[in-house]
């Protein structure tokens, strides 16, 4: 089956099958990286963090059990009907499109594990990065983890093939028209499916030239979950903060 590119995230993250192929993503590393961030930022107990693009809550599990007070949204209603079976208070999951601001102010805004950059309507980036701002407290700072695009063009793999349990992914990534596009095809029990993932390759001079038109101010920007300087030939993330 196919899906529209201009709604695909909101398809495919609401499937069973996205949660199979990204089932083996590494928590120990995201772990490192929440604690890494939080103290950097200098997050007390209770400070409340929203977690924007939340998928099935991993991340915001656990800066609840690091004793934060957490609120995940998304727009899959399939990956937020199964992190609310962890609600507790002081953590909350609600169906949310992150181009809308939350009604509420954070002391913290996480933008994870490359949840940016879906949209076919460049207004819409812009709309999220301005949403994010009103969900800021004044003293409060945004975050986006988003890929190094330039080295992931670097060093794409054009074909490959992944077995999770019985399911065989066959895997295509190529650049078009400024976007990353994987196009994943698979079987299942006699059905055959198509995907198609399209993140926008956005650099730095992409987002600071969206921080300018939304009067967001970029504090700092690192190259991975360890925080270490961004260099845009080998750094794995470009991770920014602003408010």
């Amino acid at each position: 089956m196919q899906k529209d590119k201009d709604n695909w995230y909101a398809s495919w993250f609401n499937t069973p099958y996205y949660h199979i192929l990204y089932k083996d993503r590494n928590h120990r590393e995201a772990a490192l990286f929440m604690n890494q961030l939080t103290t950097f930022l200098k997050l007390k107990p209770k400070d409340t963090i929203l977690d924007l693009a939340c998928g099935k809550g991993r991340h915001s599990k656990y800066l609840y059990k690091q004793g934060f007070d957490v609120t995940g949204v998304d727009l899959s209603a399939e990956s937020i009907r199964y992190a609310k079976q962890y609600e507790k208070p002081y953590l909350h999951f609600e169906v949310h499109d992150m181009c809308l601001p939350y009604p509420q102010q954070f002391d913290a805004v996480f933008n994870l594990f490359t949840s940016f950059g879906y949209f076919e309507n460049e207004e819409d980036n812009l709309r999220t990065i301005r949403a994010i701002k009103a969900e800021l407290k004044p003293s409060g700072f945004g975050v986006i983890d988003f890929l190094n695009a330039e080295l992931v063009i670097k060093n794409l793999i054009p074909s490959e093939k992944k077995k999770v349990g019985n399911i065989v992914f066959h895997i295509e990534k190529y650049v078009e028209d400024g976007y990353i596009i994987k196009n994943i095809r698979f079987t299942d029990k006699g059905e055959d499916y198509f995907f198609a993932e399209r993140v926008k390759a956005l650099t730095l001079e992409d987002f600071k030239a969206y921080f300018d038109e939304t009067t967001a101010e970029l504090k700092h920007v690192f190259g991975d979950y360890s925080l270490n300087d961004f260099d845009k030939n080998t750094s794995e993330r470009l991770i920014l903060i602003f408010n």
